[in-house]
């Protein structure tokens, strides 16, 4: 998986850090805000890169692009992050060409995520690819890629029971609230946030709860009437958090701030109260353990909660790899046909100048020569020969460079 521009070779690259071998700090070391991204495509294009898409959700952030070296995208990534490029590379992955389509399909299938089952990787590469096509750095061979990986998830979703009960770490996050909490309907539950992860946060909580003392408080509280609005749940001003938070028995932050917006200096509670902070980079400060009647979970610790909904979608994953193996050899085949198809095409124009220059030769020679007649007789000669060709080609998987190289050079084609 390569492409030549003039004398520059690139490869398909995956570079990325996830869950299984970084834990949350470091993830949030190498977290991509909005504005963080744009920069990096922005100086991703001044380095002559062409194609690429970078992401980042709670339990990954990973950038996919051709380059002549992977070390192109791990230095983009940590120049617009705090992470270095050493501890970058003592807990990253690399992956170049099948092995880096095969990753994507696994990531956006819910394979690899940290709750075996959870999509909500998809919207986030939707996302990230319309902002990377925004800036003219999305080639066709991404954009397909991206959709076949958005076209396997959703056949995994409607074909087999993969994400079938808690999906995500949002529902986790209640399942650990019920698991610890007494009379959850009658408690004090405050959402701080209102990103998705906050959004499914309180859909999860108003379903499996039945709470009615749910309060939501965000930033931009136009943003928190409007979730308000859909789920029926009290919204206040970010100015009344701290008081707030003095009334709650549950605090659940989800913002998508770069430094905590909690600390020990703004808890002033008197009774025991129980803090899941679902953010990357982490927003509430570990400072707020010292205080003996606050207990901190953060969403790693909720994502080893296993369940027997959990146990259960393993049955399903043989199917999912199966989808993924069908959708993927479209993929493959779509790709081999955009090697060969300017070939194809080059080949086909040139036996059509073979067959107008004979037709004309014909047509002096002979009295009531037919030319529509021999228009059509040549059409189909020289489609069949072209067919011929890419069937060829088609079932060529070992030489096929050999076999584009053989047929410029008997054709005399322009490369």
């Amino acid at each position: 998986m390569e492409q030549h521009k003039g004398d520059k070779k690139t490869s398909f690259y995956v570079i990325g850090i996830s869950h299984k071998k970084a834990d949350a700090k470091l993830r949030g070391e190498f977290n991509l805000s909005p504005t963080k991204k744009a920069t990096l495509l922005d100086q991703a294009k001044t380095k002559g890169i062409e194609s690429i898409v970078a992401t980042s959700t709670c339990n990954r952030t990973e950038v996919y692009g051709f380059v002549q070296h992977p070390s192109e995208l791990i230095h983009l990534l940590c120049e617009n992050t705090t992470g270095t490029v050493d501890i970058f590379k003592s807990v990253a992955y690399t992956l170049k060409g099948n092995a880096a389509v095969e990753h994507m399909f696994r990531v956006g299938a819910g394979l690899d995520s940290q709750i075996l089952g959870d999509f909500e990787i998809i919207s986030q590469l939707k996302s990230s690819a319309r902002v990377s096509k925004k800036y003219n750095l999305l080639d066709a061979y991404l954009e397909r890629l991206i959709n076949s990986v958005i076209q396997a998830s959703k056949r995994i979703k409607t074909e087999t029971k993969l994400s079938t009960g808690a999906t995500s770490v949002s529902f986790a996050s209640v399942q650990y609230i019920l698991n610890s909490i007494e009379n959850v309907n009658s408690k004090n539950i405050l959402l701080f946030g209102t990103g998705k992860i906050g959004r499914n946060t309180c859909e999860n909580l108003i379903k499996h709860t039945k709470n009615e003392h749910i309060t939501l408080i965000n930033r931009t509280r136009e943003r928190a009437e409007k979730i308000a609005g859909k789920f029926k749940v009290l919204v206040k001003d970010y100015s009344q958090l701290q008081e707030e938070i003095e009334k709650a028995d549950i605090l659940i932050v989800a913002t998508s701030a770069q430094n905590p917006t909690i600390d020990k200096q703004i808890i002033q509670n008197k009774k025991e109260l129980l803090i899941l902070d679902l953010s990357i980079p982490k927003n509430v400060d570990e400072n707020v353990r010292s205080l003996p009647n606050v207990s901190l979970t953060h969403l790693d610790e909720l994502s080893n909660i296993t369940d027997e909904t959990l146990e259960k979608r393993k049955e399903f994953i043989p199917v999912a790899e199966a989808i993924i193996k069908d959708i993927k050899s479209e993929f493959l085949e779509w790709l081999g046909y955009r090697k060969f198809a300017p070939t194809i095409k080059a080949l086909k124009e040139k036996l059509n100048v073979f067959a107008e220059a004979e037709i004309e030769t014909q047509r002096k020679k002979l009295e009531n020569f037919n030319k529509p007649q021999a228009d059509l007789l040549s059409a189909q000669i020289v489609q069949k020969i072209t067919n011929h060709f890419a069937h060829h080609l088609k079932e060529e998987n070992n030489s096929i460079n050999t076999s584009l190289e053989l047929i410029q050079k008997i054709f005399q084609l322009n490369k």
